[in-house]
């Protein structure tokens, strides 16, 4: 079921632990900061109501305050939340026999990847039998300017969410191909969104490419990204190009799984 969808379902309840539910939702749903005057017209609320509501999932981290400290943005506790939920031992076995099955396709490493505040967060891997490969387990992070599934997550968030996050990144080169300016990495987020996949051309480690497609779930919103990657004397740019069919193929599976 979507947010949207869930908010409906509870659009009608009035108890506190209801409201509070409601107040998540529409804080995930929007993925941006919103102010307390906001939040109270959106949910049809008194202001004292949700400031107490806002106070209570403050002191338990499922919000946070944003950086101007007048808006509020989903919190660590639900972001954890979220990320237990998706890797459920049921949907887990089912999402990683989905990518088992890409990795078997295409005969390269491929992952799943979610957004994570201003990082990207491996939810799930599967690695291909060569000799060369680069470790990243589940729960590690790598940086959203210079991976193929960050520069997605950027390019196809909501603008306002987009240069939040792009605001709170240093930038750092990683390689000679690092994106190091914000001009650069606009332009390229511009690129992205009108292709719908983004590459990493040797842009976090050399000699590493990698492609990336989002993931959505039923109601076109993105959930996760899909990628593979390899070294660049084994998949040359152009080559990784051939792998977007399957991959596109992959994140629908996934999608439905999200």
């Amino acid at each position: 079921m979507s947010d949207t969808k869930i908010l409906a379902a509870m659009q009608n309840t009035g108890s506190s632990a209801e409201r509070s539910l409601r107040l998540l939702a529409h804080l995930a749903e929007g993925g941006h900061a919103i102010s307390l005057a906001e939040l109270a017209a959106d949910l049809s609320l008194p202001k004292g109501t949700v400031h107490r509501l806002c106070t209570q999932l403050l002191d338990t981290g499922f919000i946070a305050r944003d950086v101007n400290e007048r808006d509020y943005v989903i919190g660590p506790a639900l972001r954890r939340l979220s990320l237990d939920t998706l890797n459920h031992s049921t949907v887990r076995s089912l999402r990683h026999q989905v990518l088992a099955e890409l990795v078997a396709q295409i005969g390269e490493t491929c992952n799943i990847t979610v957004l994570d505040g201003a990082a990207v967060l491996y939810l799930d891997r599967v690695e291909a039998p060569w000799p060369w490969r680069l470790t990243l387990a589940a729960g590690e992070h790598v940086p959203l300017h210079c991976t193929a599934s960050g520069k997605l997550f950027l390019a196809l968030a909501p603008q306002n969410q987009r240069d939040l996050l792009i605001s709170q990144l240093s930038l750092t080169a990683m390689t000679h191909a690092t994106i190091t300016t914000i001009a650069a990495l606009r332009q390229e987020c511009a690129v992205i969104a009108a292709a719908d996949y983004s590459m990493d051309r040797q842009e976090f480690i050399d000699g590493l490419v990698a492609i990336a497609v989002p993931v959505r779930d039923d109601s076109g919103k993105v959930r996760a990204a899909l990628a593979v990657h390899a070294p660049v004397s084994r998949l040359p740019p152009e080559q990784a190009l051939d792998k977007l069919p399957a991959l596109q193929a992959a994140a629908r599976r996934l999608g439905r799984l999200m």
